[in-house]
Formats: structure tokens, sequence, C-alpha cells
């Protein structure tokens, strides 16, 4: 089974080889028929300390490296908001 990748929005980076990523998610309400917009905060695994707040980066599941981290950061993809 392939692992899944999302793309989101760094919200924090003050802990070590860790960064805090913002996945907002759009869906159509099957009652109310509105765009309703979702999001929730993954914890990554950014190994060099290279993603800052406001980089838009893709992270990926992985085993697990701590209590909360179960994502990494794929390499390569600095994106930084203008």
């Amino acid at each position: 089974m392939p692992k899944r990748i999302l793309q989101g929005t760094v919200t924090s980076d003050k802990n070590d080889q860790t960064v805090t990523v913002l996945i907002e998610r759009r869906f159509t309400h099957p009652v109310m028929k509105k765009t309703v917009r979702m999001s929730k905060k993954y914890r990554a695994h950014d190994p060099n300390n290279q993603f800052k707040v406001g980089d838009t980066v893709r992270i990926q599941e992985c085993a697990p490296i701590s209590k909360t981290k179960r994502w990494e950061v794929l390499a390569g993809d600095v994106q930084a908001e203008a």
C-alpha cells in the first residue's frame, strides 16, 4: 500500500528536528452542500532543521519516530511563500 503524501504550511519549527505542518482540506458537506474547510496539524521529522515557518512542504507517512511523529518531510521541497 502506498504511503500518503500531504501538502501544507509549516506553522512551527521550534523543536529540534521537528516541524509542525498545518494541512487544510476542502470538501462539500453532504447535507448542506456547502464547501467546508477543515484543518489538522501534523508533526513531521526534519533532520536538518532546514524548513522555517511559512514554508510550503510535502510530508509523507513513515514508521513512528517518537510519540507524536509519524510523518517525515520529503527532501528537496523548499518552497517559501511570498
